[in-house]
């Protein structure tokens, strides 16, 4: 703890809105009165799959305390985000999850693992029984691509109490063992499952052709839904007409997106800006990330934005194919104090959604999108546009590429 902190007690001498040490010992204070036995009946939003020593993880069954009346708040990142939750809340809500974990290789079958299953196909939480060999101890992790995750403990005995609601349409993919995964996640998008969902199918191995099934690693299944499901949108937007020069902007726990889509060809480019008082930026310089792919994708990982690189763009070919336009996007993420603490990859694409669902500014030139880009970011800021603008692969190639039309 910094000699700032010992002398503010969270009182945000620091300048941010929201104080994470304050909000852990908060959250340890409210939860830790619940977790006096080693047996419990609750319901469970949602499993989870850790990605330590893989191949060999731990899985867990996470689950409040007790019986709460909506427990599917707990496990439901869109709902957060479109009724406008706060991180207090949201770290209140996951630091209460109990995660009752049993550890097995990612290919063998193991007595818990089917009732993990089963609840991960469930659309509403499923009314269980826990016990664990020794009393939960408060901990709240935080990381860039997981939900916060509260305490944890081995799981010794569990069972399931209610008949598990399953959607018809989830039934036929999980039993359809000569069906590709990747075929089930976008039949299943289109049937309008929300991604959060789609990724505990895949994570705790219910889809995909019978001998590759497998359990993944939720952090991993995060990105590949994500990417699976926004190449499916972008091969449908490369064969709509391009459209205008349009910015969007919004924000979301103190996540801004400035998007702009420029007249020309499927392209995209994120820069991830960083303030100072962020969590992951230590000095007081504004510091960037960064990366693109052109019209026929990336072969790589994108290792420097990494799972925000594909959560954003799933949202802005979410709304591109809804508008029935092609665009090369240039998107630029600013983080600022107000995110004080990672809350995971979610609160990236729905930020994105966010500015996507905003009116946008429409633009008759490039040169007067970016003279706006530059006065809102100074503005919003006080930041120099052009020290990320003068790095844009998109810009460079729309200066320089030569089109048909320069020759007639």
């Amino acid at each position: 703890m910094q000699p700032l902190c010992l002398k503010c007690k969270g009182r945000g001498f620091c300048g941010r809105k929201f104080c994470p040490i304050y909000a852990k010992s908060n959250a340890a204070f409210k939860v830790q009165e619940m977790l006096e036995s080693n047996d419990f009946s609750s319901s469970s939003p949602a499993p989870f799959v850790g990605h330590y020593g893989y191949p060999d993880v731990n899985v867990g069954i996470l689950s409040p305390a007790k019986v709460e009346e909506k427990a599917e708040l707990y496990d439901a990142p869109k709902y957060w985000a479109e009724h406008n939750f706060q991180i207090p809340r949201i770290v209140d809500l996951r630091s209460a999850l109990i995660n009752s974990r049993f550890r097995m290789n990612i290919r063998k079958k193991q007595k818990f693992l089917e009732l993990s299953q089963e609840i991960g196909m469930a659309s509403k939480p499923v009314d269980v029984e826990i016990s664990v060999q020794e009393r939960p101890k408060f901990s709240l992790k935080m990381d860039s691509y997981n939900a916060p995750m509260g305490p944890n403990a081995k799981l010794e005995k569990a069972n399931i109490t209610s008949n598990p609601k399953i959607p018809r349409q989830v039934e036929r993919v999980v039993y359809d063992t000569d069906l590709k995964a990747q075929k089930a996640i976008l039949y299943l998008h289109k049937k309008n499952f929300d991604e959060n969902f789609l990724t505990k199918l895949l994570s705790i191995g219910n889809i995909g052709i019978k001998k590759d099934r497998k359990l993944v690693p939720t952090r991993w299944s995060i990105t590949a839904t994500d990417d699976m499901v926004a190449k499916q949108l972008i091969s449908e937007i490369k064969d709509f007409k391009t459209g205008e020069y349009l910015a969007f902007f919004g924000s979301y726990l103190g996540n801004y997106y400035l998007i702009l889509c420029f007249p020309e060809p499927w392209s995209y480019e994120l820069f991830e800006t960083y303030m100072p008082k962020t969590s992951w930026n230590v000095d007081e310089n504004v510091n960037f990330m960064t990366d693109y792919e052109p019209y026929h994708g990336r072969k790589t990982y994108a290792e420097n934005c990494a799972g925000g690189y594909y959560a954003a763009r799933l949202a802005i070919a979410e709304k591109l194919a809804n508008m029935k336009r092609q665009s090369a996007v240039l998107a630029l993420r600013f983080i600022t104090g107000d995110y004080a603490v990672p809350l995971g990859v979610w609160v990236v694409r729905e930020a994105a959604r966010k500015a996507m669902n905003n009116k946008p500014i429409e633009f008759s030139s490039k040169e007067l999108m970016l003279k706006y880009t530059e006065a809102l970011i100074k503005k919003k800021f006080g930041y120099d546009a052009n020290k990320i603008l003068k790095n844009s692969i998109i810009l460079k190639e729309m200066k320089n590429q030569k089109k048909l039309s320069n020759f007639f």
